[in-house]
């Protein structure tokens, strides 16, 4: 597996507590807004979708790029960093 970010361990390394989005590692500010603009402001809401998507990764991944519009790169980065952080803290 490849070397994880800053923000991926920043984001892993930490309960969620009330963090934007964007402290998720994949998702800037532009995919952070598309996501906003569809209720997923908030990390945790994300979280929540994941977890309505039985914690499936590849169906997760699917949903970021299809309704979101993410690239595959950054979907990938969401993934991991959501699958990692319920690993340690779930």
């Amino acid at each position: 597996m490849s070397s994880t970010s800053q923000k991926h361990r920043d984001f892993v390394g930490e309960p969620m507590g009330d963090k934007p989005v964007t402290a998720i590692a994949g998702i800037g500010p532009v995919y952070g807004d598309k996501l906003s603009d569809k209720g997923f402001d908030k990390a945790y809401v994300l979280l929540g979708q994941y977890l309505l998507l039985k914690k499936d990764c590849e169906i997760f991944k699917d949903w970021l790029k299809n309704d979101i519009g993410l690239n595959k790169n950054c979907a990938e980065s969401c993934s991991n960093c959501i699958r990692e952080w319920c690993a340690a803290f779930l």
